[in-house]
């Protein structure tokens, strides 16, 4: 009779299990394009915090993810693959965009006409921040109106007084260009130049030469490391117009060192990450995970946390609905106003479902230090780098 007992108790143990509904997360980043050095990292944490969840055995719902390339600046392309990631593949919600340009077209077009939640970890316009959403858009990234204050304090702390400008010509570079432009002139400083450069060419020398002939004490690159922007610090290096660059988010990765080693020297800047508990647990697990990811590349502590916000948010919602567990996410993410709720960093999701289902509140830390603020996006802190003996040397977080 135990026998019996015991074999039905894994059998119902088995059923329970295969019961579990299995839920696809679409995984929407710009394999390809201006920052395909970033996404792979990206992409694998996002999915380590899927497996972190579906080991844990805790989840009422087992998650896998689908990946499509939104090109990261192919807004009809974009569109094409998160319409087939809703309509064919039936995902619950979407981990992106990434570039601001193909994200806010996808919110617009795909994601409200089929009320698709989407958390991007790294589409920082400030034009998304009032982007009719109808509710289901957030990011774990913060808005680039803050970076622009962070780039201006930095400058100014250098003792730059006149700055050139130039930005990737797309959604991205333009809303962090007038973010940098109007908070540099708000602390005295001044603009010589501020023009934009198209990504996918092979000479960037008229633009160097426009930016050289107004001249400056440093070159701002509002850019993608592996695209324009690199363009333009090439020809500014093989011309001698500029030796030195302030780079913002968007120019940060080791393809850039990796490419320009020591010719960049003293070039410094700031990429949105985070200097939390969590951040140094997430770098450890990523060194130990398979696939790994480098949890400090830029967007990748924001990818584990999207993803691991967008499941709890499900598992305390109880519900795969859009519609519905899209109410769970700021709840999730910044706990009750009187901070009791228990605060979970990375590695501590089944922690985290345990909490849930016994009804207790949590507040979602992870790797990033997540706090959701006003239209759900990130309060943020900054990394300040330099390149030193070609590579990224960290100064200080803000």
């Amino acid at each position: 009779m135990k026998k019996l007992l015991l074999a039905s108790a894994a059998i119902a143990l088995t059923a329970g299990m295969a019961s579990a509904e299995d839920v696809k997360i679409g995984v929407l980043f710009g394999f390809t394009g201006p920052i395909e050095s970033l996404t792979g990292h990206m992409a694998n944490a996002a999915e380590a915090a899927m497996k972190e969840v579906n080991d844990s055995g805790k989840s009422a719902y087992t998650f896998s993810s689908v990946r499509g390339d939104s090109t990261c600046v192919d807004a009809a392309a974009a569109q094409t693959v998160a319409e087939k990631m809703v309509t064919s593949d039936g995902v619950k919600g979407i981990l992106g965009g990434d570039c601001s340009g193909v994200t806010g077209a996808v919110l617009q077009n795909v994601a409200r006409p089929n009320g698709m939640v989407m958390i991007s970890p790294s589409a920082t316009s400030p034009a998304l921040s009032t982007a009719e959403d109808d509710g289901l858009f957030f990011r774990t990234a913060p808005s680039d109106a803050r970076e622009g204050e962070i780039a201006a304090q930095i400058l100014q702390e250098h003792g730059v007084k006149t700055i050139a400008l130039t930005y990737s010509n797309s959604d991205y570079g333009k809303g962090l260009a007038e973010a940098i432009s109007t908070s540099f002139q708000k602390l005295g400083g001044k603009v010589s130049i501020d023009i934009p450069h198209e990504d996918g060419k092979s000479d960037y020398s008229a633009e160097v030469a426009s930016l050289a002939a107004a001249g400056g004490d440093i070159l701002v690159v509002a850019g993608y490391v592996d695209q324009g922007g690199k363009g333009i610090i090439q020809a500014s290096l093989d011309s001698g117009a500029f030796t030195k660059f302030e780079l913002p988010g968007g120019m940060v990765g080791t393809s850039l060192t990796d490419h320009f080693g020591k010719s960049i020297d003293g070039s410094y800047g700031q990429v949105p990450q985070s200097d939390s508990p969590g951040a140094a647990i997430l770098t450890d697990m990523g060194k130990k995970n398979n696939p790994t990811y480098d949890a400090t590349s830029p967007y990748t502590m924001e990818s584990y946390d999207a993803a691991a916000l967008m499941m709890l948010a499900m598992n305390a919602a109880k519900s795969t609905d859009p519609k519905v567990y899209k109410e769970k996410i700021m709840e999730i993410a910044n706990g009750p106003a009187d901070g009791s709720g228990v605060k979970i960093l990375p590695g501590e999701l089944g922690k985290a479902l345990d909490l849930i289902a016994q009804g207790k509140a949590i507040d979602y830390d992870g790797a990033s230090g997540v706090t959701l603020i006003g239209p759900g996006e990130s309060a943020g802190r900054y990394k300040e780098f330099v390149i030193k003996d070609g590579q990224f040397e960290t100064v200080k977080f803000r």
